[in-house]
């Protein structure tokens, strides 16, 4: 059982243990949140008080719990990509990446080596068994459904993988934590910023991370579509696609930030009228409802966590081991380094990364 110490996992835990499941709790330590922060305050999962909350659920509740260091694992492949990644101009989302190359791996790793059957975790979402596919598919609780993050499972891993959560909604889990005696548990607030960087500030980490960095990227020009020159930015990996806010770039009407051009250390703004897409290309794409995509297909993809779904028709390239995705209608800022995934219904037919159109 994953355990972070917050509220999801915490009731996934009581639920197995009432079904009869014999658990045994692994809390993994991602980070040393020292270099996270210019405060170094520890906040979030994979906190020292998040590892202490996870160790006194599992003594209350009568099974064995471990700590599993991955620190090293996750700097290799989560932190340093996540620099390289703005590096490029490109938007990363680290979450999904742990989610498929970390912990997964390493939670099924330490699986077999204590002769567990499955590993669960509170993830919001369901998997079934179709034509002899394991099947992602939604959470019922619209609002908190994650099954976008984790487009990137393998079915060798979802065969393994339960999501007792996947059938309640989140007010439902705190009722029960209410109803088990753990009100503390149930008041825990949720955390959504990206763990090793519990201030939210992405643009002061990289700084951090980066020795150098505003000497090595600095400051260039703000440009229009025409290679007018607007004003000055600060540094192209301190933005985003569809950024608005922080341009300082007066022209009477607002601006958002278009495209990034590394090569250049070019930021290009527009219109809000320019930051629409109908079409992109998807890469690292991982079928799960089908063992391979169709030629052509309609659905529904998602660009980001909280978007709504936009209907679409998706081509298979494998000429160039791309998807394509041609949108219905126009959308904004798709962001190159974030995901797609693809949706038939509630079912994730699968998902990629977003490259440029």
């Amino acid at each position: 059982m994953a355990m972070s110490g917050g509220l999801d996992s915490s009731v996934a835990a009581m639920m197995l243990i009432r079904e009869g499941y014999e658990l045994v709790g692994i809390t993994m330590k991602t980070w040393e949140f020292a270099e996270s922060s210019a405060s170094g305050k520890e906040t979030g999962c994979c906190s020292l008080d998040s590892i202490h909350d996870a160790r006194h659920l599992a003594v209350s509740l009568g099974f064995p719990h471990y700590v599993l260091d991955i620190r090293e694992e996750f700097n290799r492949y989560i932190v340093d990509d996540f620099v390289d990644q703005y590096l490029k101009g490109r938007t990363p989302n680290p979450c999904i990446l742990c989610n498929t190359f970390i912990k997964w791996e390493a939670l099924l790793k330490r699986a077999d080596q204590l002769g567990c059957k499955y590993i669960a975790t509170g993830h919001y979402a369901r998997i079934r068994e179709e034509n002899r596919r394991m099947v992602l598919y939604k959470g019922a609780d619209a609002d908190k459904d994650q099954s976008y993050v984790l487009w990137g499972l393998s079915q060798d891993f979802l065969q393994r993988t339960l999501f007792p959560l996947g059938a309640y909604t989140k007010p439902e889990i705190r009722e029960m934590a209410r109803e088990a005696g753990f009100e503390e548990i149930a008041g825990k607030r949720e955390s959504y910023e990206i763990c090793f960087i519990p201030d939210n500030d992405y643009r002061g980490f990289l700084k951090r991370r980066v020795p150098g960095l505003e000497q090595k990227t600095p400051g260039g020009n703000f440009v229009d579509k025409d290679g007018n020159v607007l004003g000055k930015h600060k540094g192209y990996p301190f933005y985003t696609i569809g950024q608005r806010k922080g341009l300082n770039v007066a022209v009477g009407e607002p601006l958002y930030v278009t495209r990034i051009i590394p090569e250049t250390n070019t930021v290009m703004l527009g219109k809000k009228a320019e930051t629409f897409s109908r079409e992109f290309f998807v890469s690292g794409f991982n079928p799960i409802k089908f063992s391979s995509l169709p030629d052509q297909l309609e659905a529904t993809v998602k660009i980001r966590y909280k978007d709504p779904g936009h209907p679409a028709t998706i081509y298979s390239d494998s000429e160039n081991g791309l998807v394509h995705v041609q949108l219905h209608e126009d959308v904004s800022a798709v962001t190159p380094g974030q995901s797609a995934v693809i949706y038939d219904g509630q079912d994730v037919i699968g998902g990629g990364f977003i490259e440029k159109s």
